[in-house]
Order: C-alpha cells, then sequence, then structure tokens
C-alpha cells in the first residue's frame, strides 16, 4: 500500500517511517481495496511524556478512515493507531458484504 508519510517539525528516520510502513501494510490482509493513506508524526510540546502523536489517514474506495493515537513512543503510538484502522476496516467491509447482499 502506498503511504504518504509526513513528520511535523523534526526528520524522522528511515527505521521509524520502515516501521510504520510495515505496520500499515498488514492492514492489506484484512482488506485488499484499500487505495492510498497518509501519516502525520507530530511531537506535541507538553510537559508529559506521552508527546509523540501517530494520525493515520486511510482511503477505501467511497469512504475515509482515520486513526489518531499519543503515547510514550511513534512505535506505540502506530501500534495503537494501526489497531483502530483494523477495527474500522473490519466494521466497514462488513457493512461492505451485507450492503452487496
Amino acid at each position: 500500500m502506498r503511504l504518504q508519510m509526513h513528520s511535523i517539525h523534526f526528520d524522522a528516520d528511515r527505521k521509524l517511517i520502515d516501521f510504520i510502513q510495515k505496520k500499515a501494510d498488514k492492514l492489506d490482509t484484512y482488506y485488499d481495496r484499500i487505495v492510498d493513506g497518509e501519516v502525520f508524526m507530530r511531537i506535541d510540546n507538553h510537559e508529559k511524556k506521552e508527546n509523540k502523536i501517530i494520525e493515520i489517514k486511510m482511503n477505501v474506495p467511497g469512504k475515509t478512515l482515520f486513526a489518531k493515537h499519543q503515547s510514550e513512543s511513534f512505535e506505540a503510538s502506530a501500534d495503537e493507531a494501526v489497531e483502530a484502522l483494523r477495527r474500522q476496516i473490519k466494521k466497514f467491509k462488513e457493512k461492505v458484504v451485507l450492503a452487496k447482499q
């Protein structure tokens, strides 16, 4: 799946980008008609530890799915956001199948 990666106000290293791409590619196993997506990585400037934010937007035919998560690391945020998208994709796929019946 083609993902556009955006790191806001910092430069993301290649390992982080590859990690997020690998996690997002697993979503194809749940629904193979995902068109593309965008990932926004941002560091929140608050004093708390949980300041790494990942926002993922996925385009599927007829709908845009979105997930956002904030935690202590980008990897943990990516895990949670991809998991949220997985649930949304499964729910979307069920609605598509029911609509066809």
